[in-house]
């Protein structure tokens, strides 16, 4: 293989790995699932901390804390957890 093309295929193989919401593509509104799933959002880190902080919730949770999951999951949703092992979920 030259080196033109090379450079052509690990450039490929890197674009592949950068996820969705780094390009631009991410979703407009929180996807759906049952209203016991838990929707992830970075939050605000801890005062005097530069870890950054997810934050699960349900829909309801979330709006108990005046915060619109559709609005606000293009910037800073994470994941849906709909089930964890052990816990009933």
């Amino acid at each position: 293989m030259d080196f033109p093309a090379l450079i052509f295929a690990l450039s490929l193989a890197a674009a592949a790995q950068v996820p969705a919401s780094d390009r631009g593509t991410a979703p407009s509104a929180a996807p759906e699932a049952p209203p016991t799933a838990r929707y992830c959002l970075r939050v605000d880190p801890v005062v005097g901390s530069r870890m950054e902080t997810i934050r699960c919730e349900t829909r309801a949770d979330w709006a108990a804390l005046d915060v619109d999951v559709d609005k606000e999951w293009a910037m800073w949703g994470v994941r849906v957890v709909t089930g964890m092992p052990g816990y009933g979920g």
